[in-house]
């Protein structure tokens, strides 16, 4: 929170300054840097191929947003887990610094026999600050469970990437609610 409040001040003292000093203001067509977030699937090697497939396919859609592999002794800002349990994950969005965000990768869901990459997917899609849409059909990612076992879709809707377009626009000046998580039931 600190280090966003600072970046925010910063902002706002060179906006100022730039005033002061005739220099050209920003125009609408300037582009915010993407915000980039980091993931650690080490504490889930059995679903590493999954989890690389399901972050993928938010790079892939998102332009506010990037998402990369921690380098090797780095902290991440996303850990992965595997669980016994069913899938969860903490309800974002979150940036860069922040902590507790977490993915419960459960195992209940992969022996029930949900698509894996899905699951991983959908599960990032909380921590970019999308809530479950239940009940919903396979084209919603966020629908979870609800679309079926046969549902395999691991692409977000255009309502879905908007919506997380939409929590990273501002970069790190967006205020954003506190994590909470998010538990589906089968």
């Amino acid at each position: 929170m600190f280090k966003r409040t600072v970046t925010g001040v910063v902002a706002i003292v060179a906006l100022v300054l730039g005033l002061l000093v005739g220099a050209p203001m920003a125009t609408a067509d300037t582009h915010v840097a993407a915000v980039t977030l980091t993931y650690d699937d080490s504490q889930a090697p059995e679903y590493t191929d999954a989890i690389t497939a399901g972050i993928q396919v938010w790079n892939d859609v998102l332009e506010n947003v990037q998402i990369d592999k921690v380098a090797a002794g780095e902290q991440a800002d996303v850990q992965f887990i595997s669980d016994p349990g069913w899938p969860r994950a903490t309800l974002g969005p979150f940036f860069p610094g922040d902590s507790g965000a977490t993915v419960w990768f459960g195992k209940e869901a992969v022996d029930e026999g949900y698509a894996v990459i899905r699951i991983a997917s959908h599960e990032f899609g909380h921590i970019l600050g999308l809530p479950d849409m239940k009940p919903g059909p396979c084209e919603s990612l966020m629908s979870g469970s609800t679309a079926g076992v046969e549902c395999t879709n691991p692409i977000p809707n255009a309502e879905e990437i908007a919506g997380v377009e939409s929590n990273y626009a501002g970069g790190f000046a967006k205020v954003k609610p506190n994590g909470r998580v998010l538990v589906e039931v089968g």
